[in-house]
């Protein structure tokens, strides 16, 4: 079977104890809905990342799951803000904008990486945040691991100089460009907006006003053999464009919630399916926070020490509280 240097087979989650709607990140993240009145949201939360994680080992991906039972990071569903990992054996730490989601990091999790696959380097940016410079993961970019290039939207979350370093350390082409919502409103993460798999990639063409370099970037991802599938601002409301493409047992899946599939037209599903199977996963209550399926995932391309197993698959890592760097 052949194995897409776009699509990982293993995964990082975080399920959450006490979810709730991050005040903090409101100001910049239009995608956020107020949290209701409720005491089930976060018992909700947890359910459905505890269905997600078991429908994605179900397809053959190896999720390692850990626990957050603290009550100070509202945004840790969503690892892949905070660190990245890379096929040369690279870990990169982020740094990020609201002061609670820097409390997201996680070293526990960063020794499990380091026992279980094999990693050269880690490279920590979370330093500049410091300066007040801003670099906000595999949100803040869409890594095209195949072309080698870094997409990423202008914003307060993506600061050039950062991004610069990054693709220069990583070996990645940065490809800047703007994008707004229907009011106008700069959209905050580039993983809203849009998905690069292995033979298709799914783009918000109606949220960027620079016709030229929108088209620049279609036919940069159409040279390297995609198929694009235009996404209408509607759609991107819905997260339609917050999809991962993961390597299963049977052959690539792409992750996206039922919101998201449920937004497509019957063409696009079309286009869609006879590429790469769609797997839905179920998490409105997670939707409320302003990410979807892709900013659950932290993806792991990291060759292992040794071949997972069903066993390591299953295994769960809990702790009551997130570990702060020293």
């Amino acid at each position: 079977m052949f194995h897409s240097p776009q699509a990982a087979n293993a995964v990082v989650m975080v399920r959450p104890h006490h979810f709730t709607v991050n005040a903090e990140t409101a100001k910049d993240n239009s995608f956020q809905v107020a949290a209701p009145g409720t005491t089930d949201i976060a018992s909700k939360a947890f359910e459905e990342i505890t269905t997600a994680a078991e429908t994605l080992r179900n397809h053959g991906v190896t999720v390692h799951l850990f626990e957050d039972k603290g009550t100070e990071t509202p945004d840790s569903v969503f690892p892949n803000n905070w660190f990245s990992t890379h096929a040369g054996g690279q870990i990169a730490i982020y740094p990020m904008k609201a002061n609670n989601r820097r409390l997201e990091r996680r070293y526990d999790i960063i020794e499990m990486l380091k026992s279980t696959y094999r990693v050269q380097e880690v490279i920590d940016y979370s330093g500049l945040e410091q300066d007040g410079l801003f670099l906000e993961g595999t949100g803040a970019m869409v890594l095209d691991h195949i072309d080698r290039v870094a997409y990423a939207v202008r914003s307060d979350r993506t600061d050039p100089v950062i991004l610069e370093r990054f693709a220069t350390k990583f070996g990645f082409e940065p490809m800047v460009f703007d994008a707004f919502d229907a009011n106008g409103v700069a959209v905050y993460h580039t993983n809203v907006l849009m998905c690069v798999g292995t033979d298709i990639a799914m783009i918000g063409t109606d949220l960027m006003p620079e016709v030229e370099r929108c088209t620049e970037i279609a036919t940069r991802l159409q040279r390297s053999g995609r198929t694009i599938i235009e996404l209408r601002h509607d759609q991107i409301e819905k997260f339609a464009g917050n999809a991962l493409e993961l390597q299963g047992s049977s052959g690539r899946i792409l992750a996206m919630s039922t919101t998201a599939l449920a937004s497509l037209d019957n063409d696009q599903r079309q286009m869609i399916e006879g590429r790469v199977k769609i797997v839905a996963l179920d998490i409105p209550t997670i939707e409320m926070a302003g990410g979807s399926v892709r900013c659950t995932l932290a993806s792991v391309h990291l060759s292992p020490r040794h071949v997972l197993t069903g066993i390591d698959s299953l295994k769960y890592f809990e702790t009551s509280a997130a570990p702060q760097p020293q």
